[in-house]
């Protein structure tokens, strides 16, 4: 039966491949992208084929693969190139954690494991569920600002703005998050961060690490409360940005221990 289902997948972007992994059917990747980074190592085991925007089109048809796994409109071209070529592809685009829920359900059932795939499932809701036990405890909500990109100012994407408020955070730019699709959507200006006075600023850019230092001096965040007390930090977009398994796994546990420290302050 299982001969079926999709015996060599290529996973453009890195949630797929971390899913993969986890589950054990690891065996089943053909190729991966350049960001891939989880589990350590992972570029070790299979082909790098594509980056977030392009892809080597001819490799990937050189692996014979029967399905191409990616994420978010961004990657329609590729998309429409390879199926061009007549490829099977699906291009999914989770945005809130209950979307990337639904995404890893979709994925591991496409591959015939249902099982394992709810058993992940559930371990993640487990996660999810003690980290809002966990939270409400809290007797401060911080006041969060999630930059995604410094040039021009973009807040966070849904899944991250719902991570902070499951563990505890109030993201001052909440509505933004969960109201746009595109990056265009959630752009904020100086003025508006100044006026919100986050208390904590989390700096996740994708794509180069983030300069602190250049936050800090910012003139319109000087006054802040996030500026004034140090609590501006980065976080690694490879388990905040990446829209599967990691920002649950690990993402909850960095968040909660963050804003446990601030409880005293």
């Amino acid at each position: 039966m299982n001969s079926y289902f999709p015996q060599r997948i290529i996973c453009m972007t890195e949630e797929s491949v971390e899913f993969l992994y986890a589950i054990g059917r690891s065996d089943l990747i053909a190729g991966v992208s350049v960001y891939a980074v989880r589990p350590e190592g992972v570029k070790k085991n299979h082909p790098i084929i594509s980056a977030f925007t392009h892809a080597n089109i001819q490799k990937i048809l050189d692996l014979k693969p029967d399905l191409v796994v990616g994420f978010s409109d961004i990657q329609k071209d590729i998309a429409r190139d390879l199926i061009g070529e007549g490829v099977d592809v699906y291009i999914s685009n989770q945005r809130s954690l209950k979307e990337i829920l639904r995404y890893l359900s979709i994925l591991g059932n496409m591959i015939g494991e249902g099982e394992k795939t709810t058993a992940f499932l559930h371990k993640l809701e487990k996660k999810m569920d003690e980290a809002k036990l966990k939270a409400a405890t809290f007797k401060k909500r911080p006041r969060v600002y999630i930059e995604e990109w410094d040039e021009p100012r973009i807040c966070g994407i849904r899944w991250f703005s719902e991570l902070v408020e499951l563990c505890g955070g109030k993201d001052i730019f909440a509505a933004k998050s969960r109201e746009g699709v595109k990056a265009s959507d959630r752009f904020v200006t100086e003025a508006e961060i100044a006026e919100a006075d986050p208390e904590v600023i989390l700096a996740c850019w994708c794509g180069k690490k983030v300069d602190l230092d250049s936050i800090k001096k910012r003139p319109s965040h000087s006054g802040t409360s996030a500026v004034t007390t140090n609590s501006v930090y980065e976080l690694q977009p490879e388990i905040f940005l990446q829209p599967g398994p990691a920002p649950i796994l690990e993402g909850i546990d960095q968040l909660l221990a963050l804003f446990s420290t601030l409880q005293s302050q």
